[in-house]
């Protein structure tokens, strides 16, 4: 699922940078891996002993991922079928050097997730692991969990197997490049197929009454000394890629109720108010939104690159409020066991490398292919894991809340009493000269104070800097 993504370029002194690592400190977040576990993942690299892995280093997997990733947990071959498709989707086995209760897995418990500031990342596993023996690296053999999901002519799901591989990624692509060969024609058939499959499974997703928002990651550029913020709108290629892994992560769910034994990513519909208030952001941003009309749709026909389209994206990632993991046992599935954005059943399995409970729901994945009982670390493990993923969750929010404060508030700290064009998108209910103004140059959401002035939700406003200060990352505004 979507998040506001932030990402930076420029040089490493800059006084963003001096305070995003101040913010890292602030925040109590690891520097660095206690020494039991480096020493852990470097004995398990060089020494690595694996069973049971096919041999599949003949097939030219490739992996689609940013230009700098080096976390690399997915790799895929997609290949035409008499009747449809299939999918080969090769993921990361963290489980081949991550022994049950070791110190890797000590750590890996308490991290958690991956956390992801816009000039760094503090990692789940040591980069030993996660950016070299453990990642699908291009020319390495490596181990996974090879998913082959047949698809029929439509796109839908008609079978899957999952089972310890061993492959051999052939390239490490990047979603422009495979942007510009699928547009020119030149893509040979395994990664042009990509774009057919894509968009048979996003007609899949539509008639299922599912959504996926291409929310735009914003960037930190550096120009003549001072910061700026612009949105990158997604490519057709990434959502043609994140279709790949949902229906991975759909299959994964499927087995698991089949076997009777796992854990879910579930999403309860968003209630009444959360959909009124994003028609009124919605107004605020002039997106034509008819009563008649469900936000599915509304969705998929907003265009990324406009700014007030991709304001109203990050708004709507609001109603992914109230995600969570919840684990089953005995075949009684749980009350909502849909995750109402994907509109089925659904679990998060393709990103071992980043998040603590996907290495979890593989294993159950492949046991129950197996036909057998899951391991007992997995099982002993399972009851935590909502409690944890849901705690390591909150800590990825915060992360992203205090950054996107911090560098918007660096942004404008040498603008205080500018004014700027912007939109009232949101008030609060209960004060309404309390709420949010989106800001049309720079990309900036931020609160503003009316006084004892009602705000027009809805309306354009000009509106007067009066807060901006990297210390506290606040940025306040003021209507002009």
């Amino acid at each position: 699922m979507p998040r506001r993504h932030l990402h930076m370029t420029g040089a490493a002194d800059t006084p963003l940078r001096a305070a995003l690592r101040e913010l890292r400190t602030a925040l109590g977040l690891p520097a660095d891996f206690p020494t039991e576990v480096l020493a852990e993942a470097e004995q398990v690299a060089k020494s690595l002993v694996l069973t049971g892995h096919q041999d599949v280093t003949d097939v030219p997997f490739f992996t689609i991922d940013p230009p700098t990733s080096t976390d690399l947990d997915q790799a895929m071959y997609l290949e035409r079928r008499p009747h449809g498709f299939r999918v080969h989707y090769a993921i990361a086995d963290v489980a081949a050097f991550v022994r049950p209760g070791g110190a890797l897995d000590t750590e890996a418990h308490r991290r958690v997730t991956t956390l992801y500031f816009p000039d760094e990342k503090v990692p789940l596993h040591p980069t030993l692991l996660s950016e070299g023996a453990a990642s699908l690296l291009a020319g390495q053999n490596r181990p996974v969990l090879l998913w082959r999901i047949d698809l029929d002519a439509e796109g839908g799901a008609v079978a899957t197997d999952v089972r310890r591989a061993m492959i051999r990624s052939r390239a490490k692509l990047n979603y422009t490049e495979v942007q510009r060969q699928i547009d020119a024609g030149t893509a040979e058939e395994p990664l042009a197929l990509l774009e057919t499959i894509g968009r048979l499974r996003e007609e899949q997703e539509i008639a299922r009454g599912g959504i996926s928002l291409d929310v735009p990651e914003q960037e930190i550029v550096q120009r003549d000394g001072t910061y700026g913020l612009e949105y990158r709108a997604p490519l057709p290629a990434d959502g043609w890629n994140a279709q790949i892994s949902l229906l991975t992560g759909m299959a994964a769910a499927r087995l698991m109720a089949e076997s009777g034994t796992g854990i879910l990513r579930t999403l309860p519909v968003a209630p009444d108010g959360a959909v009124a208030r994003l028609r009124r952001s919605a107004e605020a941003l002039h997106i034509d939104w008819p009563h008649h009309v469900p936000y599915a749709e509304v969705v998929r026909a907003l265009d990324p690159k406009k700014a007030g389209h991709a304001a109203f994206l990050q708004e709507c990632t609001t109603l992914l409020r109230g995600a969570g993991y919840t684990v089953f046992d005995h075949g009684d599935l749980p009350t909502p066991a849909v995750h109402a954005a994907v509109a089925d059943l659904y679990t998060h399995c393709t990103a071992p490398l980043r998040r603590l409970v996907d290495r979890y729901a593989a294993e159950l994945c492949v046991a129950a292919v197996a036909d057998q009982q899951p391991p007992e670390w997995v099982m002993a493990a399972l009851p935590d894991l909502p409690k944890e993923m849901g705690e390591g969750t909150q800590r990825a929010n915060a992360v992203e809340r205090e950054c996107v404060d911090l560098v918007e508030a660096a942004l404008l700290s040498d603008r205080v009493g500018a004014v700027f064009d912007g939109y009232v998108v949101d008030v609060q209910d209960e004060e309404p000269t309390i709420g949010t103004v989106h800001i049309e140059q720079p990309a900036v959401v931020a609160r503003i104070n009316g006084g004892t002035t009602e705000l027009p939700l809805g309306e354009r406003l000009r509106v007067r800097l009066t807060q901006a200060d990297p210390g506290t990352a606040k940025v306040l505004f003021a209507p002009a």
